[in-house]
């Protein structure tokens, strides 16, 4: 069954990138590929007790488990050896992906405190998107009464798109809160 979102995407913002672009296949419409939710702790290194309730906050937030990301080498200056656990993340495909960015949309950054919209620069130049949110009290499903740290945490939107007009022009038909490019900060 398809979330309301990625029927939102098929019936109605597809064939307006179509049309914005002058696409005469549906097959070059760029799509949402994945989303990627990431909690970076390099204090975890010293507490390891941080890095399993960011594991379980985050499986919370995102209904599925997370994996725990390890340091690929050693930085003496943050006490950090090549291996140790210092951080978690989750990969969302499929309609688990199109619900996250529906409950991220709709619920979650209308909660964040002064929210006038994302800014529209945040693309890397392939139509991918990167925001970060500094604390996770924002999602409904944690319980501030439990929480013992504040985490923050970036959310990577992955689409096929091949510049970041493409990519900004899939996030706008999907309903994300971008900000325009004269908008004040």
């Amino acid at each position: 069954m398809l979330t309301r979102l990625h029927d939102k995407y098929r019936k109605e913002t597809v064939p307006a990138l179509m049309k914005r672009f002058g696409w005469k296949n549906t097959m070059a419409v760029p799509k949402l590929q994945k989303i990627t939710v990431n909690i970076g702790l390099g204090e975890a290194s010293q507490n390891a007790k941080l890095l399993d309730t960011a594991a379980v906050e985050l499986g919370q937030i995102t209904g599925q488990k997370p994996v725990i990301t390890r340091a690929k080498k050693s930085i003496a200056n943050f006490k950090i050896r090549k291996g140790m656990a210092i951080g978690c993340a989750v990969t969302l495909r499929g309609e688990k992906m199109y619900e996250f960015l529906d409950r991220l949309c709709n619920v979650v950054l209308p909660r964040v405190r002064d929210f006038r919209g994302l800014p529209g620069n945040a693309f890397d130049g392939r139509g991918n998107y990167t925001l970060g949110l500094k604390d996770q009290l924002v999602f409904p499903e944690i319980d501030y009464t439990r929480v013992d740290k504040i985490k923050g945490m970036n959310i990577t939107l992955t689409t096929s798109a091949r510049n970041d007009e493409e990519g900004r022009e899939l996030l706008k038909g999907l309903g994300f809160p971008l900000r325009e490019k004269g908008a004040a900060q």
